[in-house]
């Protein structure tokens, strides 16, 4: 089992060669089918107000700003619908950190849903969104948890974690969550045996140390319940942030490689490492592919948040397609689990 010491020496190291090829091989032999996956949902953000300020978030108003929003649920309801038109299988529900929606609005709004589209997979709702809703709700987290999977959500994605050392938090984002915070919401749902993601955002000013601590972090939770279907990587975007004029230099796709193909080497309890196309580009997920990666993540419908911060990357499922074939792979399609039980 790699150490710490040794993925901080890779990361500083030259050889990314060498350290492409050792992830190519765990990826090998935890998928050696040949397949990389990828998934049809849509992104939709219901609110955009936020309490929170993190300095690296072009998304979020303060309350009573003009240009904030909460989307009514009919307006979710619509976005749904036309995500299943389009072979959408899921949606990633996430929104700013709002103090007056109580939890009977998300109970009411995933009721909805799921009365319409029994089918659609409720991926939705970071860490920070559970506790907000937890503490303005005067709830535990296990019991707003357990309250939303009653109401039809499915799974909890990795969003709010960025870099869990508290140092890093403090300078990034000193209102939101702690990093055990985030750790206690993983751990709640994978008890109630919900299944979660784990993210990592990096380049925004922590050390290497303290970004591999963070796989440590993701190590040990995955060892503890085996949670985790998959750990999603990818770099800070700096335009229109705050945080961008202090961090000066964006991840290059070399950083961007050797961080995705030591997370495939570190976290060989996770079966699923996603290259990510939104912020590197399609052409550095493809090269992905070969340096750990073995799914794509989403078409994206729908994105708001990364491309508030300067993302600008778009890609069709045919695109996706072809930039898995054009690597050496069989694509598939999947589900958020990572099922690949459809015909393609």
């Amino acid at each position: 089992m790699m150490t710490e010491r040794e993925a901080v020496e890779l990361l500083q190291g030259d050889d990314l060669i060498g350290i492409g090829m050792a992830a190519d091989a765990v990826r090998r032999r935890l998928h050696p089918e040949g397949v990389v996956t990828y998934i049809i949902d849509r992104n939709i953000n219901y609110t955009n107000f936020c309490t929170e300020y993190c300095s690296f978030c072009a998304f979020y108003r303060p309350m009573g700003h003009a240009e904030g929003y909460v989307l009514d649920h009919s307006t979710i309801l619509e976005k749904i619908r036309e995500t299943v038109e389009l072979g959408g299988t899921g949606v990633l529900m996430q929104g700013g950190l709002h103090p007056d929606l109580k939890i009977e609005w998300y109970e009411e709004m995933l009721r909805a849903i799921k009365a319409r589209f029994p089918q659609v997979w409720l991926h939705c709702f970071s860490s920070p969104e559970i506790n907000c809703i937890a503490e303005v709700s005067g709830l535990t987290v296990s019991d707003t948890i357990a309250r939303l999977r009653d109401a039809g959500l499915d799974s909890i994605p990795g969003g709010g974690a960025e870099i869990l050392d508290d140092e890093v938090r403090q300078k990034i984002s000193r209102l939101k969550c702690s990093s055990q915070e985030w750790v206690d919401v993983h751990l709640a749902a994978h008890k109630l045996g919900m299944r979660t993601t784990a993210t990592m955002m990096f380049g925004c000013g922590e050390t290497l140390e303290q970004r591999v601590h963070h796989l440590e972090v993701v190590r040990r939770i995955q060892e503890q319940t085996g949670g985790f279907t998959a750990f999603i990587p990818w770099s800070f975007q700096r335009e229109n942030t705050s945080l961008g004029r202090s961090v000066k230099d964006e991840a290059t796709a070399v950083e961007y490689l050797k961080t995705l193909a030591v997370s495939r080497l570190y976290l060989e309890n996770v079966l699923n490492v996603q290259s990510s196309w939104v912020t590197q580009g399609l052409k550095t997920c493809q090269v992905g592919l070969r340096f750990g990666g073995n799914d794509v993540g989403s078409i994206m419908i729908e994105e708001n948040v990364v491309s508030a911060a300067g993302a600008r990357n778009h890609a069709t499922e045919e695109e996706l397609r072809r930039l898995i074939r054009d690597a050496g792979f069989v694509p598939k399609q999947r589900d958020t689990l990572y099922r690949t039980y459809f015909l393609n």
